[in-house]
């Protein structure tokens, strides 16, 4: 969501309903068919508001979901990083096989042959999921538990590229057994590649 000016603070409650309304809009219609237009006639404000504080639609629809869904992925913290990364993925995959990650699913799809929605999933979902992923990473390089000198940018396309390979790719399940074993594996190539970075400084 971009910032608005200093000295004019937002009207939450107005945010509020045009969030709500972008959500329930991209569930009832989908997002090809959501405009700006009917965003703001059901959160009952004008278009010259929602462009305030979002560049476009695609921006208010990603804001839109990811308030509604923003519960359903926490981030664990839990002292080790392999059940870190175990829970952080099964959340993940128990997300985006529900209805609301079938739509992120949808917006992926529908983002091939669309610019400015790829870049919406690109800043606001894809992103910060990654940033999530790489600090437990991190955690668990600085703890020791992984090899010195991993990159954890890599660390999290060896992690969770397998599981939205699945996810997207192949439509194979990932029940929280397959999550743990596809982790387990990824870490035996994590601890390789910290002794490669490591070796190759």
């Amino acid at each position: 969501m971009t910032e608005t000016k200093r000295g004019r603070p937002r009207n939450r409650a107005a945010q509020k309903a045009i969030l709500l309304a972008s959500y329930e809009l991209l569930l009832q219609e989908g997002f090809k068919n959501v405009t700006v237009e009917k965003i703001a006639e059901r959160a009952g404000v004008s278009k010259a508001t929602i462009y305030k504080w979002w560049p476009n639609k695609a921006a208010v629809v990603m804001d839109g979901f990811l308030d509604a869904a923003a519960q359903r992925m926490p981030v664990p913290n839990t002292g080790s990083v392999l059940e870190d990364v175990r829970l952080h993925a099964a959340n993940l995959c128990r997300f985006m096989v529900s209805p609301e990650g079938a739509i992120i699913a949808a917006l992926i799809g529908e983002a091939q042959v669309d610019a400015v929605l790829a870049e919406a999933i690109r800043s606001r979902y894809i992103r910060p999921r990654r940033e999530e992923a790489a600090a437990i990473i991190r955690r668990g390089a600085d703890r020791g538990e992984l090899g010195e000198g991993l990159d954890p940018a890599l660390g999290v396309d060896v992690v969770y590229g397998p599981l939205f390979y699945r996810l997207l790719v192949t439509g194979e399940p990932l029940d929280e057994s397959a999550v743990a074993r596809l982790v387990e594996a990824a870490f035996g190539g994590l601890a390789a590649l910290g002794r490669s970075d490591k070796s190759g400084r």
